[in-house]
């Protein structure tokens, strides 16, 4: 039995509780406090119409209430808890006077931290991150533990509590918007797989963004472990303020301890002593990025799995979808759906998995962060772009600019379409036999689409349809 969790349910239901935002997180909340017998009101920005499935769960519930509408937040009066969904900044007004009348502003994935008697390990970053959760989930299940893993990768486990054992190891993705809310204590094995400007639509400034982040680590306390990119200059930093122990991953760089690539070679290097894991060529998925979300991996869970079934996972991994992934050939042309790649590093690191050149369709919602690099990226790596979305004029004034100054790049065609479907089409007249093309947005997806599955999943159809 889990002693604290059962002490934190017997003062929740004397409290009056606040659930705002009632997409994947909330949901499950929702449906553990009414069933506790909590009183529990649920806010939600959406029309009651799109919420009416949801509420009429409840219509037995006399403890469950709901405001929904775009005055959704004038009826948040005069509770003690509030539940917060990642994507609502804290700071909004109406969260801030019930704070200073005594409200405690919290979150799920904060509750289910500070209250879950497994193992946790968390994984967090600009990119990478739900590869390098899937990949630690992987290898604990291939050593035979009882594996949980949820968070941002798209399963709330709150409601799992009651079903987690101490024995079992939890695996969490944790973005900044999730890690704002974290207080007095961290995972147990975090990872930090790098970081770069991100997110800059939601937090005011990279200091703030920086700081979320820092949130995973910063209350471990000695014992814990801290896995950090040795070759990332902000990850690097995070040593000197770390409570845990630090354990490194680099491709550049023999750390004291961690993974490291050595030629061909994925090495673990433990106080000097050097241990061979396996070939970069056993892992089947492309790119240095992934060798990098393996190390990163491996590094986590290095003191719990055997080398073997580390081997295992990697021979046999094909990826998460819409990372890098091969969608289908068509008149003697590849096209890899890459949605997930949000911001221009990532989309940096796929397009290098290739060789050579590749027709490059990009473009979407502004998150309000540079775009330089795209211009020597496009140069360097691309020979037909395709522009769609909010930050197409950005990505082609980058583009614009760096032929200017370097005076390359006037051979490389460039088409500015309204849809995913078209810009495909697109992509395909530009293509000749053995070119291949890749969605890789370099931006969000909420200008267009609800999120980067729904995008990923209509530039599948329409490739399908180009046959």
């Amino acid at each position: 039995m889990n002693n604290r969790f059962e002490e934190y349910k017997k003062e929740i239901v004397t409290k009056k509780v606040a659930a705002v935002g009632l997409g994947i997180s909330n949901r499950p909340l929702v449906r553990y406090m009414a069933k506790l017998g909590v009183d529990i009101t649920g806010f939600d920005s959406a029309p009651y119409a799109k919420l009416e499935s949801f509420i009429k769960e409840f219509e037995a519930y006399d403890n469950v209430k709901f405001f929904t509408g775009p005055d959704y937040l004038d009826n948040l009066n005069g509770f003690d808890v509030i539940f917060k969904t990642p994507a609502i900044r804290p700071d909004v007004p109406a969260f801030m006077k019930e704070i200073r009348l005594g409200a405690l502003m919290t979150s799920e994935m904060e509750i289910f931290i500070k209250m879950c008697s497994a193992k946790i390990f968390a994984v967090t970053g600009s990119d990478g991150k739900t590869t390098t959760t899937t990949l630690i989930g992987k290898m604990l299940k291939e050593q035979g533990y009882k594996v949980w893993v949820g968070g941002n990768i798209g399963t709330p486990l709150f409601d799992k509590l009651d079903e987690i054992s101490e024995d079992d190891m939890v695996v969490l993705e944790l973005g900044s918007f999730q890690l704002q809310t974290i207080h007095d204590k961290s995972p147990d094995i975090a990872v930090i797989t790098n970081v770069s400007p991100n997110h800059l639509d939601f937090h005011k400034v990279i200091d703030e963004y920086i700081w979320s982040k820092k949130n995973i680590y910063r209350y471990q306390k000695s014992g814990d472990k801290l896995v950090l990119n040795l070759d990332n200059k902000v990850t690097a930093g995070f040593k000197n303020d770390a409570a845990a122990d630090v354990i490194w991953f680099s491709r550049k760089t023999v750390p004291e301890n961690g993974a490291y690539l050595d030629g061909e070679r994925i090495l673990y290097y433990d106080n000097g002593e050097e241990i061979y894991l396996f070939d970069k060529g056993t892992i089947l998925l492309r790119g240095m990025h992934h060798v990098e979300n393996y190390m990163a991996a491996i590094s986590a869970v290095y003191e719990y799995v055997d080398v073997e079934n580390m081997a295992k996972v990697a021979s046999s991994f094909t990826g998460v979808e819409h990372r890098t992934e091969p969608v289908m050939k068509v008149n003697g042309v590849w096209y890899y759906n890459d949605s997930i790649g949000s911001s221009p590093t990532r989309t940096n690191a796929s397009l290098h998995a290739f060789e050579g050149k590749l027709i490059l369709i990009t473009g979407g919602y502004d998150k309000k962060i540079p775009y330089d690099m795209m211009g020597p990226l496009i140069i360097e790596k691309v020979k037909g772009l395709v522009l769609v979305g909010q930050t197409a004029p950005k990505i082609k004034a980058a583009f614009e600019a760096e032929k200017e100054k370097t005076g390359n790049g006037g051979d490389i065609p460039v088409a500015e379409v309204n849809s995913i479907e078209e810009a495909v089409i697109e992509a395909s007249k530009m293509a000749v036999d053995g070119d291949t093309v890749i969605l890789s947005p370099a931006s969000a997806s909420y200008d267009m689409f609800p999120n980067f599955e729904v995008r990923g999943h209509v530039f599948k159809e329409a490739v399908r349809n180009l046959k």
